[in-house]
């Protein structure tokens, strides 16, 4: 099965199912010498882990994980690092009767369709369950980047309800289950799904991650564009539908003056007046705050019926048991923190590569 890598000189595979024993990663590309714990990983992958809301999926897992190679006395070795996270709360009964049965929005029948065979226990590969795994790898990442560099997400939108931008507060994001930086809104997200959870449905969501303290110069005209391999890392994340960078889809409605970041000095720095272009021109980071979104699409798994055929050809209705979140998006967060983080690392690393001292050098 190709595509489970990620990155060019920061490099990760995933691996596993999610009714398997366990699920992982290897890192690859991970220079030496940088400090790495589990607790340090550990601290991702508390903020993504089921179970911890009744807004998300009931199923315990603790995701907790375990470094298995690669780290010496707390310090990263240059060799690769390999993570794994056990899982132990698994209900494969609960998926007996979707054996041969394809579940609409879900990836059961392309699965069959590319393999012949597929592992139906809660979507095997294909579940949200392997997104553990990517935090694990973003936090991996987070070390090579270090504490200059600040990858923050949240949720700006759950179903057709959004916050209020002017009212946006990072602090807020911690205080709620949804990682909303506005309160009001995260009181009104709370009334509304709870509504959508009693009667079984799902909505989608929109969340937004800005990385701050990237310096200008990352990324790779032409076709290693950082933006390109943002939106490429964000679209692989299970269920997203839609990336955009800076102002995205809006700046189509914009003319050119008003769309243009200008520029001015200040003492010798050059700074941007705006950043419609989310801290990317050209495909290279410009210094500013690098800002994207990404669109979630519904949880395909709910209550009400839904047609569909089996694998024999048989026209059945569907009904899909288990454990879900009614909104995918929001756990969804942490995960888009993680493979920005990822990125940026791989970036970080080929621009050090190319111009060791660029940074001595920034105009």
């Amino acid at each position: 099965m190709a595509g489970n890598s990620f990155g060019t000189l920061f490099r990760f595979t995933t691996w596993g199912e999610s009714h398997g024993p366990a699920l992982g990663c290897v890192v690859d590309g991970c220079p030496p010498g940088l400090a790495l714990t589990e607790p340090a990983l550990q601290l991702w992958l508390d903020r993504r882990k089921p179970g911890q809301s009744r807004f998300v999926t009931q199923r315990r897992e603790p995701d907790a994980v375990r470094i298995l190679s690669g780290v010496f006395d707390g310090r990263t070795t240059g060799t690769p690092i390999s993570l794994m996270i056990e899982n132990v709360d698994q209900r494969s009964k609960d998926y007996g009767d979707i054996a041969r049965l394809y579940r609409p929005g879900h990836a059961d029948y392309t699965y069959d369709a590319k393999y012949g065979i597929r592992d139906y226990r809660g979507g095997g590969r294909s579940s949200a369950r392997e997104t553990a795994a990517r935090v694990a790898a973003g936090g991996v990442a987070r070390a090579v980047l270090g504490p200059g560099i600040t990858i923050r997400g949240a949720l700006i939108q759950l179903g057709a309800l959004t916050i209020n931008r002017a009212a946006w507060d990072w602090a807020e994001v911690d205080n709620n289950p949804f990682f909303c930086p506005d309160a009001e809104a995260a009181q009104t997200f709370e009334a509304y799904l709870d509504g959508v959870r009693k009667r079984g449905s799902s909505v989608g969501a929109v969340i937004e991650v800005v990385a701050s303290g990237v310096p200008a110069g990352l990324g790779e005209p032409i076709y290693d564009k950082l933006d390109g391999d943002l939106a490429r890392a964000l679209m692989t994340i299970n269920a997203v539908k839609g990336v955009e960078i800076g102002d995205g889809f809006a700046s189509a409605a914009l003319t050119g003056e008003e769309n243009a970041d200008e520029m001015r000095r200040a003492g010798n720095r050059t700074v941007f007046l705006s950043n419609h272009a989310g801290g990317i021109l050209g495909g290279i980071s410009t210094g500013q705050d690098i800002v994207c979104r990404f669109a979630v699409k519904p949880t395909s798994s709910i209550l009400t019926p839904r047609q569909s055929v089996t694998a024999d050809g048989e026209e059945r209705d569907v009904v899909t048991k288990g454990r879900h979140d009614p909104c995918v998006g929001i756990r969804a967060v942490p995960v888009g923190e993680a493979m920005v983080a990822t990125v940026l690392a791989d970036h970080l690393l080929r621009q050090r590569a190319l111009r060791p001292d660029w940074l001595d050098h920034l105009p």
